[in-house]
């Protein structure tokens, strides 16, 4: 009958969920001020600390060219990683995941909203300190900007991979302890403000952000093309973490 009110309950599209979800993901981590200092905020110091002054050695007469490329390396790895998996483990421990568990949003739509969600995040980051290097110094090259930006999706996933794993499998004071070590790890052996241990090519399997700090020096400081051992390495990341995530990954 025309005019009637005719209710038809179900599930609404998955692009709509998945939608919602990232929404609500962007706007919980944008109120998180720790997770802010974190992400830019360290970031941030180290720019202005070593890319301005010599408080340590970096390879080449250029500091801008080296440190800026491995500061917005390190920011992937602060928002992807670190941020992700102490937010997620307490979101566990804290019931959030069980009850998104009960709603029509899927495992794996979860894991995608999440990645998805840093993923715009680390884009706006990026962009804010790729600005600040640029009014100290910092003169990048835009002719390669298509690798660079998939070198970082691929070490996005790769590290929201390891994050999500490792909130699902320890419990929450475990896996900040974890994700601040290897974050400190990283940053004194990734290559951000001195010269990376010289591991030769298995070096990019065993330090991810080296690998991506060097991909993005190739690119934006270099202007040369991203070594195929990097691409492997950070593929190779991506592939097993994400995978691992997808199979261990637990509401509560």
């Amino acid at each position: 009958m025309s005019g009637t009110f005719a209710p038809a309950p179900g599930r609404a599209p998955m692009r709509t969920v998945l939608s919602s979800q990232i929404r609500m993901e962007l706007v919980l981590t944008a109120r998180r001020g720790e997770a802010v200092v974190l992400a830019m905020g360290v970031p941030l110091l180290v720019l202005l600390g070593a890319g301005l002054t010599k408080v340590t050695n970096v390879p080449g007469d250029d500091r801008l060219a080296f440190v800026v490329p491995g500061v917005l390396a390190l920011t992937v790895m602060s928002t992807a990683f670190t941020g992700q998996a102490i937010t997620t483990g307490y979101e566990r421990s804290y019931g959030v995941l069980k009850r998104l568990g009960a709603s029509p949003l899927s495992r794996s739509g979860l894991l995608f909203a999440k990645t998805a969600a840093v993923l715009g995040l680390i884009v706006l980051q990026l962009l804010a300190l790729a600005l600040v290097g640029v009014a100290v110094g910092w003169r990048p090259h835009f002719g390669q900007i298509l690798p660079a930006l998939g070198i970082t999706v691929l070490a996005t996933a790769a590290y929201s991979g390891l994050a999500l794993l490792l909130a699902s499998v320890l419990r929450p004071e475990t896996t900040t302890a974890a994700a601040t070590l290897i974050y400190v790890l990283m940053l004194a052996a990734g290559g951000i403000m001195f010269a990376a241990p010289d591991l030769g090519t298995f070096g990019w399997f065993v330090l991810p952000l080296a690998a991506h700090a060097e991909a993005l020096r190739d690119t934006l400081s270099h202007d040369t093309s991203i070594p195929l051992s990097i691409w492997l390495s950070l593929a190779l990341w991506a592939v097993v973490f994400v995978t691992a995530a997808a199979r261990r990954f637990k509401w509560e």
